[in-house]
């Protein structure tokens, strides 16, 4: 066991603690010090019981305000309701970013898609001109064909 000296509304004493819980010991000896200087302040010097159960009971309702927030899944200083509307918007946005992701999916589906349809009409134009060429070299030959004709004939 270790014994540590600590200070609280101006009075020393010393408490004993498990080895290495040390810094947890000063620090909730602090943290009751500083109630006990609010006290102070506020009430003027009080015997040191009467201090240490006032400070100890400000504690505690912080402690207890805390829980209640922390049930709540509230914030210090946060409504309640407010909260509850920010539990909302956020599931709000979640669904909206799924539906974004899902548009954006179809929408690249959609591109890939339409370069293959341009694609497809590319080749098919590019068939078209050819046949249209070839129809008008065949067109050539048969008039040239005739011209030949009439000569011979």
């Amino acid at each position: 066991m270790a014994e540590v000296k600590i200070a609280i509304g101006g009075r020393e004493f010393e408490v004993a603690c498990r080895s290495g819980e040390e810094h947890f010991l000063k620090s909730a000896a602090a943290m009751l010090d500083n109630e006990a200087a609010a006290l102070n302040k506020a009430l003027g010097r009080m015997p040191e019981s009467r201090m240490l159960l006032m400070a100890g009971l400000m504690l505690a309702d912080k402690t207890a305000s805390l829980e209640d927030q922390l049930k709540n899944g509230t914030k210090a200083g946060e409504d309640p309701a407010v909260a509850k509307r920010a539990q909302k918007a956020e599931n709000q946005l979640g669904k909206a970013q799924a539906a974004l992701a899902e548009a954006k999916a179809q929408l690249a589906e959609a591109e890939a898609a339409l370069a293959k349809k341009e694609e497809a009409a590319g080749l098919a134009q590019e068939t078209s001109e050819a046949a249209v060429e070839m129809m008008n070299r065949m067109v050539s030959n048969a008039e040239a064909a005739a011209e030949d004709m009439k000569k011979a004939g």
